[in-house]
């Protein structure tokens, strides 16, 4: 079992980019989930390809690889968490959503990266649900463009709360803009064990045709809060397998955004938890394969 493994840019905020960048590579880490934010790499400040020239190069130098994360707190307004989101009633604030996620395919694209990160955002208060999809849909259409000409997957991510929040939210969308080849998901395996009516394990595999990105973290039924491993409770050994066994091969990130004043701890302690569970795993599926082989040879015999 190899799983591509990253930790997110959001738990290490008090971090340069540089040197977060160069702390997940001394830990061994395969990647980052690159959050675009003024702490990092601001997505509205001043020679934005320039710098996005730069980044790559180090993480060619550093042997990582990343995808773009857009969901930065206040990115776009200092006074509003997450606003404005596709769902906007505002048009023109919707087109600033538009305008960062357009800005976030093309970084990704000079990046390298596997897929781009995002969101619906939450229906606003007296919206119809019915007009919430249609904005959703018709705000995206700009951003499938622009992956579609970059080459560069979207990914997005069923958020509790929002207006795709769950795995069946998004399959609605996905139909609802006639399935295109650009558009993935982003699973984030807390929120299975928070909301979803299957364990981690089997939204994988349920979701496996369109995986574009994965994150992880523990977390409790019915609590969205994102967890240290050990602290919730998702049997990661049935995860990973799941993982593997679909053939999933993109980055897997470590998500832990409220725990940035312990990021360089956390980042080293998760990657220990990820490498054991991982053996476990291996561990396991080689007692399986070789009981499966033995059961085989005895009926082989009998027969």
């Amino acid at each position: 079992m190899t799983l591509a493994l990253g930790y997110g840019t959001n738990g290490l905020t008090d971090l340069r980019l540089d040197d977060a960048l160069e702390l997940l590579a001394d830990l061994g880490y395969d990647g980052v989930g690159l959050t675009l934010d003024h702490m990092h790499l601001d997505p509205f400040g001043p020679d934005l390809p320039g710098r996005t020239r730069r980044v790559a190069r180090r993480l060619e130098r550093l042997g990582l690889r990343v995808t773009v994360e857009t969901g930065a707190r206040y990115v776009l307004d200092p006074r509003r968490k997450h606003g404005p989101s596709l769902l906007d009633p505002d048009p023109a604030a919707r087109a600033a959503r538009v305008r960062l996620l357009v800005r976030a395919v093309r970084t990704g694209a000079a990046l390298g990266a596997h897929a781009v990160h995002l969101f619906s955002g939450v229906l606003p208060p007296g919206t119809d649900p019915g007009a919430a999809w249609k904005r959703l849909t018709e705000a995206l259409a700009p951003v499938l463009a622009a992956a579609r000409r970059t080459g560069v997957r979207l990914a997005v991510e069923p958020e509790p709360g929002h207006l795709v929040g769950a795995l069946a939210d998004f399959h609605r969308l996905r139909a609802l803009l006639g399935d295109p080849p650009e558009l993935g998901l982003t699973l984030d395996l807390g929120h299975c064990q928070c909301l979803e009516p299957q364990s981690p394990a089997d939204c994988v595999r349920a979701a496996a045709p369109w995986l574009a990105h994965v994150q992880i973290e523990d977390m409790r039924r019915g609590v969205h809060e994102h967890l240290p491993f050990g602290e919730g409770e998702i049997d990661f050994p049935p995860v990973l397998d799941a993982l593997a066994g679909v053939g999933y091969e993109g980055l897997t990130v470590v998500e832990l955004p409220r725990h940035s004043h312990a990021g360089p701890e956390l980042a080293r302690t998760s990657l220990d938890f990820l490498r054991a569970v991982s053996r476990t795993a291996v561990s396991r599926t080689a007692v399986s394969s070789t009981a499966a082989s033995r059961t085989a040879a005895t009926v082989e015999g009998r027969a």
